[in-house]
């Protein structure tokens, strides 16, 4: 899904489902994702395109868990995914194997919400 101002028409982002291509430790799974621009950050806009992709995923597509995983110094992902209703498992962090090891992004944290979780407003 893309986003865009509606006023200017300018792109701002895109939130999407995906199913990662490596292992993570919640492998297989399907991942929720986003990126937006540093001008669209605290507004609601990932807030909103996320919900609408979990309500595709859980109601349209029937899955029972949607993931998302972000380096460990991505702290404002963290908080999308906590006012989400994600949790996340120490247990299920990970090196990220498309990374080099000595990355500092390298060091992922894995966040899950299972459909039964999910708060769809």
């Amino acid at each position: 899904m893309c986003l865009g101002n509606s006023r200017t028409g300018t792109f701002i982002g895109f939130t999407g489902l995906t199913i990662p291509p490596y292992q993570t430790p919640a492998s297989p799974c399907t991942e929720i994702g986003w990126r937006l621009a540093t001008t669209a950050w605290g507004k609601g806009y990932g807030f909103e395109a996320a919900q609408a992709c979990l309500e595709w995923g859980f109601r349209g597509l029937g899955l029972s868990e949607i993931v998302s995983f972000t380096a460990q110094t991505n702290t404002r992902s963290f908080g999308l995914m906590q006012r989400l209703g994600m949790i996340t498992r120490a247990s299920d962090d990970f090196d990220h194997p498309m990374l080099p090891p000595d990355s500092p992004l390298s060091r992922h944290v894995l966040y899950r919400l299972s459909a039964g979780q999910c708060r769809l407003t």
